[in-house]
């Protein structure tokens, strides 16, 4: 009777079995999350690497270039401000003008060597970059429409004085600012002298593929 019954019941798996099985459910769960974190880990080591480079690579150039500029820094006839060489804009010229004064071309002059020196040795050009105060052009002169016109053109004239003076036509570009990125308030004439400016910053070249068009 009783071998009746019994036949009739399935047998169940044992229990081991069964916590076996967890367990191996449970240990791949964790290799998984042990192999994501190391991975997570790696890709921000490599991250942190890189920036640290780039940041002891930034430090070089920009010692470098103090380097090169050590006579003109030394001299108060220019400044360098996180890798920008700024040039007093009424030194350079008179105001609402974009003809140089012997001073400036003076300077200007000044720079050419360390300057062809520094761009030898590191694949970049140089942007000028040419700044004016928040005044209006003054009313009468009718060589600048406006502020943007009169910063462009002063750019477009340090370039050229620097082309004349060696540095190759393919190693400098010029950009304007107009009235925008001030260093100094507006709201006083000591300000805006500081604003009427040009800089003189090296950048890494563009590169070769910008030009080139996508592929279909």
């Amino acid at each position: 009777m009783s071998e009746d019954i019994d036949g009739g019941v399935e047998p169940t798996a044992p229990a081991w079995a069964v916590f076996g099985d967890l367990m191996s459910v449970l240990l791949g769960a964790f290799v998984l999350i042990l192999v994501s974190v190391v991975a997570v880990q790696l890709q921000l080591s490599n991250q942190l690497e890189e920036e640290v480079k780039q940041r002891q690579a930034e430090t070089q150039r920009r010692e470098t270039l103090e380097q090169a500029l050590a006579g003109p820094l030394a001299a108060g006839r220019v400044t360098l401000i996180n890798g920008r060489i700024g040039i007093s804009g009424s030194v350079l010229f008179a105001l609402n003008s974009d003809q140089l004064q012997p001073e400036g071309r003076e300077i200007l002059k000044s720079l050419i060597e360390p300057l062809s020196a520094y761009l030898k040795s590191h694949d970049e050009i140089l942007m000028v970059s040419g700044y004016t105060d928040d005044q209006q052009v003054r009313e009468g002169n009718r060589r600048f429409a406006d502020n943007w016109d009169l910063s462009a053109q002063r750019a477009l004239t340090v370039t050229r004085a620097l082309i004349d003076e060696g540095v190759a036509s393919s190693a400098v570009f010029a950009a304007a600012f107009g009235a925008e990125q001030p260093v100094a308030s507006n709201a006083d004439e000591e300000g805006r002298a500081r604003n009427r400016r040009v800089e003189i910053t090296p950048i890494p070249k563009p590169s070769n593929d910008m030009g080139k068009p996508r592929e279909q």
